[in-house]
């Protein structure tokens, strides 16, 4: 332990030093050792966070901390020792988890700050009194809603919010934004990976729950929420978007920002820490840290797109296609091309990253690192185990 204070990055079983003095009675357990020596690997590490590290437990369901191999006599109790270097990233992902929520949490109690949409109004129009140029003074631009694929409608209500032309309104055009089906899988797993209150399941396996499911997921399906909203407001206020380039023109708004890009071991980071931080905050405090604190942090880390494992793409295919023509059926008006709605073959099995595998969670280990370090984390503030430092 000593050794990995002082930065060492030695493993264990390759380890032959000799320890002065007595030994500890208390030693860490196996997955907070061996994050700490690859956390070493990276660079300097401040003493704050080499204790904070040491004294994590892990989050989630897991083993327990594990005993070193020979570090102790044998025992019939309990789970085995192991060599920390033959632990998988996925066991050592869960104390990092925990660490980073615990960073996220401690920036700063969000509780009694209004959402982000009703701060960005309020915001938006402070600067529109200010200007006298108040969105009041032009009725005759669209009044709109946006619902549908849940992170790019967020992406575009943030944008249009911070340009003076929030949501709302009598008489206002329901914009269902959409896209090929497995691109609004893959918006809807990431909306709910950097919301916080219910488990996420990790990417494959909430596919796998999807594809014997009778009904997709509702941010997935455009024309069940096309249908339902023309129930509500008639269909002639209904709008299915599949082309942003041409909601400017329809919003009066210059031009609109892209989604946010999310590499797909982001994501999976993204949900990790969500389930430490939901034992923290409340889910509304936990989806406004995830989005504003968190995800600024991870849109600078290059990687590969979210992509449908090939087990999938048959009924994504097929499912999307229903998708289509149930569009096409309820004669909704489409900006963009209809046929937009359909998950192809080809372009599904030339898309990114399926994200599974240990080699997948190391990447996710990598990046959750990065951030344990990066300088704008809380790695260098004092806390109470740097006292006995």
């Amino acid at each position: 332990m000593t050794h990995l204070r002082e930065g060492g990055t030695t493993p264990w079983a390759a380890w032959t030093g000799t320890v002065d003095g007595p030994a500890s009675p208390l030693l860490p357990g196996a997955q907070q050792l061996e994050l700490l020596r690859r956390v070493n690997q990276r660079g300097p590490v401040p003493p704050a966070l080499v204790e904070r590290v040491l004294s994590a437990s892990a989050a989630g369901r897991g083993r327990p901390d594990l005993e070193l191999v020979g570090a102790r006599p044998a025992s019939e109790f309990g789970p085995p020792p192991v060599d920390p270097a033959a632990l998988p990233a996925e066991e050592l992902l869960r104390v990092v988890a925990l660490l980073l929520a615990e960073d996220l949490a401690a920036e700063g109690c969000v509780d009694q700050e209004p959402d982000d949409l009703g701060r960005l109004v309020g915001d938006a129009a402070r600067r529109m009194r200010r200007s006298g140029r108040g969105p009041w003074l032009r009725p005759w631009r669209t009044k709109y809603r946006l619902v549908g694929d849940p992170w790019r409608a967020d992406a575009l209500r943030r944008d249009l919010t911070e340009r003076g032309r929030p949501p709302g309104g009598r008489g206002a055009l329901v914009l269902v934004v959409a896209d090929d089906l497995a691109t609004m899988l893959a918006d809807l797993w990431t909306d709910r990976c950097f919301s916080t209150g219910v488990a996420v399941p990790a990417w494959g396996p909430w596919l796998d729950s999807l594809a014997g499911a009778r009904r997709i997921a509702r941010g997935a399906d455009p024309a069940l929420v096309a249908a339902t909203w023309a129930e509500r407001v008639g269909r002639e206020r209904v709008r299915v978007v599949l082309d942003d380039g041409q909601l400017p023109a329809l919003l009066g708004v210059p031009a609109l920002t892209p989604r946010p890009p999310v590499p797909a071991e982001a994501a999976e980071l993204a949900r990790l820490v969500a389930k430490a931080l939901g034992l923290r905050v409340t889910p509304d405090a936990g989806r406004r840290i995830m989005r504003e604190r968190l995800l600024p942090r991870l849109l600078d880390h290059p990687g590969a797109p979210l992509a449908v494992p090939p087990e999938h793409h048959r009924w994504i295919h097929r499912r999307s296609v229903r998708i289509r023509d149930a569009v096409r059926a309820g004669d909704y008006p489409v900006l963009g091309e209809v046929d937009g709605l359909v998950s192809r073959p080809r372009a599904l099995a030339a898309s990114g990253e399926t994200l599974s595998g240990e080699a997948a969670d190391e990447r996710v280990l990598a990046l959750a690192v990065d951030l344990l370090l990066a300088p704008d984390g809380a790695q260098d503030r004092t806390g109470p185990q740097e006292a006995g430092t």
